[in-house]
């Protein structure tokens, strides 16, 4: 994949326009909706798709039967509890 860098403005009211090769490239199309976020000092626009995709891989290795919030409910409450044993 080839990465083309292209200087942009930003205009009126904050609004930048996606260079048109950048556009066919990621098969943007009017309408779409991407979430933007800072990373560091960059501007990264994603698919909520991309985002939704990362964090699926990120926790696959977890059981469907796991249940991350019970887990942190547990640990917070074993935290709780040293916390009143050791005053």
């Amino acid at each position: 994949m080839a990465h083309a860098d292209s200087e942009i403005q930003i205009g009126a009211q904050g609004r930048i326009v996606i260079p048109a090769h950048l556009r066919k490239a990621l098969r943007f199309k009017p309408g779409d909706r991407l979430v933007a976020r800072q990373v560091g000092e960059s501007l990264v626009l994603e698919r909520r798709e991309a985002i939704e995709k990362r964090l699926q891989d990120r926790f696959r290795h977890i059981p469907r039967e796991v249940s991350l919030v019970d887990e942190l409910l547990a640990e917070r409450r074993d935290e709780v509890a040293r916390e009143e044993q050791d005053p």
